[in-house]
Formats: structure tokens, sequence, C-alpha cells
């Protein structure tokens, strides 16, 4: 399964509308949480609000995450040793309100720690790749309190 997820905070539909383009070739159950997605998909299961506990079951269960720049789902993918592709919302597309998400995309293609689509055109391969290894993991070397202090500040 592919979990797709693009935060609670804003619409995300040009990474929905790509994701449900291409689910009919990729052959593999989709889920995305959507939060008021203007886009109607027709090839994905959507939803739009899932509580904690929902979220991360489906997170766990998933062989891949496809995920806006958020650090939170970052961290949790590299915890959890998830191959996850990273695809930033664009401030100048209208998609968020400054450009963070590309800056931090950015710097973690830089790192070469998760998986970095810039555009369609780089996301398009990526997803079709049915088997997408995660580049880093980050519960080797970080204690599980310093995981949860980090993602505790960034929920805050």
């Amino acid at each position: 399964m592919i979990f797709v997820t693009i935060g609670t905070q804003l619409p995300f539909d040009r990474l929905i509308r790509i994701v449900d383009e291409m689910a009919p070739e990729l052959n593999e159950e989709i889920v995305a949480q959507v939060h008021h997605c203007g886009f109607t998909p027709k090839h994905i299961k959507t939803i739009d609000f899932l509580a904690p506990d929902e979220f991360n079951r489906l997170f766990s269960q998933a062989r891949l995450i496809v995920a806006h720049a958020g650090m939170g789902t970052i961290l949790s993918a590299l915890q959890q040793n998830k191959p996850i592709i990273v695809f930033p919302r664009i401030a100048a597309m209208g998609e968020h309100r400054n450009e963070h998400q590309l800056a931090t995309a950015r710097k973690f293609k830089t790192m070469g720690s998760v998986h970095v689509a810039m555009d369609e055109q780089e996301l398009k391969p990526l997803l079709r790749e049915p088997r997408l290894e995660p580049l880093w993991h980050i519960g080797d070397s970080a204690s599980p309190a310093l995981i949860n202090s980090i993602m505790k500040f960034i929920e805050q």
C-alpha cells in the first residue's frame, strides 16, 4: 500500500492529482490523507481527516510514503525506516505561505537522505519503482527520546 499525506493545514491538489492519474498503472492500493482537497480523485481512496492512531496504523502498514515536505512526516519515515518520496509545496503556485518546504526538500535532496521529487517529471519514475528503498534511517543514530522531543517541537 502507498500512503500519501499532505498534512492538515492546506489542500495540495497538485500532488493528489498526479498520484490519482498514476494509480491505474501502479496497480496497488493507495490511501491519501487529503485535507479539504478541491480535486476529486477517481482512483485512490481519500480520507479528509485521520485520527492519530489511524494515521500511525496506515503509516506503519505502507510500503511507501509520499508526502509534502513536512518535517514531522519526514522524521517519522526516517525513524520507521520507510521509503519516502518528498514532494514540496510551492508557495509561488499558491500551495503555501512561503517557500520553506522547497528549502527543506532541497536540503534533504542534497543530503541524499530521502527521495525528493521537485516536479511531476521527477515524481512519476519514483512512483513507478516497485522496490524503492529508504535512503537513511535515524533509529540507529538517534535516541527515541531525542526523536520524540524533535517531533513534539515540530508539532507545536
